[in-house]
């Protein structure tokens, strides 16, 4: 897992637009954290990075929202209240997963089952101050192809 050091919300739009100009049709985001360590945030500065002028906002009573008017089409879930994987068959996810766009999946460790191996994973923690952030990536930002 590679580390990386968040210290504020520039830091986080910086990563989550250098990371959204360079994900691909087909990515799939797995997002892994507490309530409130930002994982949203982080959403809305992915969906900025596509192109992607709506507000971005958690989809905890709808499971997933999705925004087309970017450079490519974004499925944003949140997976909290999912009571369980059968939920996401009912809800097609199959369908979001290998379709044309990017998933970005919040609270992804609910439904680990299911989240393809390919699939880019962070895990966001806490830091040592309130605004700083930890981020432990499954891939190296650099090395992704967008």
């Amino acid at each position: 897992m590679k580390k990386i050091i968040i210290k504020n919300e520039d830091e986080t739009k910086a990563f989550g637009e250098k990371l959204a100009s360079r994900l691909k049709k087909g990515d799939i985001l797995a997002l892994v954290g507490d309530l409130g360590t930002g994982k949203t945030a982080l959403t809305k500065y992915i969906a900025k990075g596509l192109g992607i002028k709506s507000e971005i906002t958690s989809p905890t009573f709808t499971i997933v929202r999705e925004y087309k008017e970017g450079r490519l089409p974004l499925y944003h879930f949140d997976v909290y209240r999912t009571g369980s994987v059968e939920e996401m068959y009912d809800l097609g996810y199959e369908e979001y997963f290998y379709g044309d766009g990017i998933c970005v999946i919040e609270w992804a460790d609910m439904i680990s089952e299911i989240i393809p191996e390919e699939a880019l994973i962070i895990a966001i923690d806490r830091g040592s101050t309130p605004d700083e952030r930890v981020y432990r990536c499954n891939f190296d930002i650099d090395s992704l192809n967008g």
